[in-house]
C-alpha cells in the first residue's frame, strides 16, 4: 500500500487524549503532533496510550510541553520539507525551555536520524515505528543527558493487546490497524525501508476491537494495512499453515468477521492492491450490506511498462480486469485511486495511457501527485529521475482536470436517490445542516429538520451535488442504538 495522505494542506495535527495521572510521578505535559497518512494517525493512538499509563497529560501549546512529539511522514519530499519546518520552530522554542524533549516518530526515523540527531541536533530521540514500546525508557535517558534512539524494525510487533486512545474522536469512527510493515517492493515507494516486513495481528483481537468501539458508540471502523489483500494470519508466504491447532484466516475471512460484530457497525478498509485482490473479498462486500461499497484501488499509472518499472505485479489489462470484477460483483461500489505523473522515463504516450485509463474507470475520488525520488528506493539505484519538473506538473494537471471531470460525473448520478449515510457531525460550512457519508463514502450534506444526532443513521434525498458532495434533504432517521453486543 502507498501511504494516503489525510490532508496535504495540513501541516500537522494536534492530538488529544485524557490520561489519569500517575501519583507515583511528577505530571508532565505531552504534545503529540501526527503528520501523512491513516497508518500514522493510528499508532499515534498508540503512542498516547502507552504514554497516558506513564503519567503524561497533554497540551496544544509548545510552549507548555514537556515532551514533543512528531509523528512523521516520509512519502513524499514535500511531507519532510514540513515537518523541518515544525522542528524548526519547536527548535526556538526549545531554547527558551532547554528542558524540552523533541522526539521524532516514524517513518522519518530511519532514514534522517543521524542528520537530525548529530548533524543538525534539532531533536533529542528519533524512534522507528516499531519501537513505541521502548518510548519511556527512552525519555528517561533524554531526562540523564543522552541522545535516545532505538529504530529497530520488528517481525513480530503488532501491538495487538495495546487498547489505542482515541485521538481527536469525533466518538462516531475509528480505525483498526490490522496489519504492520510491507513485502511489496514498489520501486517508487519508501515504506519497506521505513515499516519493515509485512505481519498480520491475530484475527481475534481485531474482532475484539471491533466490538469494544461498537458498545463505547462508534458506528464505523476502517481497517488499516499497507496491503490489506495480503493479510494472512497463521499463514507463512509458500501457504503453509504455521499452527496446525489454531484456524488460518485470510483478508476477506476477517472482512466477514468483522462484520458480523453488528450490522449497525459500518465496515471500510484501506488500502488494496490490484495485484493481490481476490474476488472472495468482492464476493463477501457484496453479502454484507454494513460493508461499505468502497475500494481504493491504486494504480499509479495506466501504462503496462510504466507499471513494470515502477515494479506493481500486475499489468494495465490485469488492473482492468480487477475493475470490471468489482463492478460485476458489485455495480454500486465506488471507486478511488492514486496516481503518480512523471515517473522515471515516462514518455508522453505513456502518459496519455494513463488519462485513457481514467476515462475508462471514471474514479470517485483519486489521490494524485508527480513523482518525487525517495532514498533508497529501487528508483533511486536503477533509474534516473529524468522528467522535468515542469512536465510533472503539466501532467499532473491534465490528470486532476480529468478528475474532477469524472468525479463529478460519478457523484451526479447519485442525484435524485436516497442515500443511507452515517451522520457524523455538523456541516463545516453550516451549524443548521449536517453532514454524513453514504457507503461510496460521498460526503452527503443536509438541513436538520428531523430530531438526530451523530452516530444516527439516516435516509437523506439527494437533490444537488458539488463535484465531490451530495445536498439533499432529510427523509427518515435511525436512532443509534446503544444495547451492547457480546463476544460469541
Amino acid at each position: 500500500m502507498e501511504e494516503k495522505t489525510i490532508d496535504e494542506t495540513r501541516q500537522g495535527e494536534y492530538l488529544m487524549l485524557d490520561a489519569e495521572v500517575n501519583s507515583n510521578k511528577k505530571q508532565r505535559k505531552l504534545l503529540l503532533e501526527s503528520y501523512g497518512c491513516q497508518m500514522n494517525f493510528s499508532d499515534s493512538e498508540i503512542v498516547a496510550s502507552i504514554l497516558a499509563k506513564e503519567g503524561f497529560s497533554t497540551t496544544r501549546d509548545p510552549e507548555e510541553a514537556d515532551v514533543v512529539l512528531l509523528n512523521t511522514c516520509a512519502i513524499r519530499d514535500n511531507a519532510e520539507q514540513r515537518i523541518r519546518g515544525r522542528l524548526d520552530y519547536l527548535s526556538s522554542v526549545k531554547k527558551r525551555k532547554p528542558d524540552m524533549q523533541i522526539g521524532v516518530l516514524g517513518c522519518m526515523a530511519e532514514r534522517l536520524r543521524e542528520k537530525l540527531l548529530d548533524e543538525e541536533k534539532l531533536v533529542d530521540m528519533v524512534v522507528g515505528p516499531d519501537a513505541y514500546r521502548d518510548l519511556p525508557n527512552l525519555i528517561d535517558k533524554v531526562d540523564e543527558g543522552q541522545k535516545a534512539v532505538n529504530v529497530l524494525l520488528s517481525r513480530e510487533e503488532t501491538y495487538a493487546e495495546i487498547t489505542p486512545v482515541r485521538l481527536n474522536s469525533n466518538g462516531i469512527t475509528a480505525f483498526i490497524s490490522i496489519m504492520r510493515g510491507c513485502d511489496n517492493m514498489c520501486s517508487f515507494c519508501v515504506v519497506p525501508f521505513t515499516r519493515g516486513r509485512e505481519r498480520s495481528r491475530d484475527p481475534q483481537t481485531i474482532v475484539n476491537e471491533a466490538r469494544d468501539l461498537f458498545n463505547q458508540g462508534y458506528r464505523e471502523v476502517t481497517l488499516l494495512g499497507q496491503n490489506v489483500d495480503s493479510y494472512k494470519w497463521n499463514i507463512n508466504n509458500k501457504g503453509e499453515i504455521l499452527d496446525s491447532t489454531k484456524p488460518t484466516v485470510n483478508f476477506a475471512q476477517l472482512l466477514e468477521m468483522v462484520a458480523l460484530v453488528s450490522s449497525d457497525l459500518r465496515i471500510r478498509y484501506s488500502t488494496s492492491h490490484p495485484k493481490d485482490m481476490t474476488d472472495e473479498v468482492l464476493h463477501i462486500m457484496a453479502k454484507y450490506e454494513n460493508i461499505c461499497k468502497y475500494i481504493h484501488l491504486p494504480v499509479q499509472s495506466g501504462n503496462s511498462d510504466v507499471l513494470k518499472r515502477m515494479n506493481r505485479g500486475y499489468t494495465r489489462e490485469w488492473y482492468l480486469e480487477r475493475i470490471d470484477a468489482i463492478r460485476r460483483i458489485m455495480p454500486n461500489c465506488a471507486i478511488s485511486t492514486d496516481v503518480i505523473t512523471g515517473f522515471c522515463g515516462e514518455t508522453e504516450e505513456e502518459h496519455q495511457d494513463t488519462l485513457s485509463l481514467m476515462e475508462k474507470v471514471r474514479y470517485e475520488m483519486a489521490f494524485m501527485f508527480k513523482y518525487s525520488e525517495r532514498p533508497k528506493t529501487l528508483a533511486e539505484r536503477k533509474f534516473e529521475d529524468d522528467i522535468p519538473d515542469e512536465v510533472k506538473g503539466r501532467r499532473l494537471q491534465e490528470v486532476i482536470a480529468l478528475q474532477m471531470q469524472g468525479a463529478a460525473q460519478r457523484t451526479k448520478q447519485h442525484v435524485g436517490k436516497v442515500q443511507r449515510i452515517l451522520i457524523e457531525g455538523t456541516s463545516k460550512k453550516s451549524e443548521e445542516h449536517l453532514q454524513g457519508r453514504n457507503s461510496q463514502n460521498i460526503v452527503v450534506v443536509f438541513p436538520k429538520t428531523m430530531d438526530c444526532a451523530p452516530g444516527d443513521y439516516a435516509d437523506v434525498l439527494a437533490n444537488d451535488c458539488t463535484s465531490v458532495t451530495l445536498i439533499g434533504e432529510l427523509i427518515n432517521v435511525y436512532p443509534r442504538n446503544i444495547e451492547p453486543v457480546k463476544s460469541l
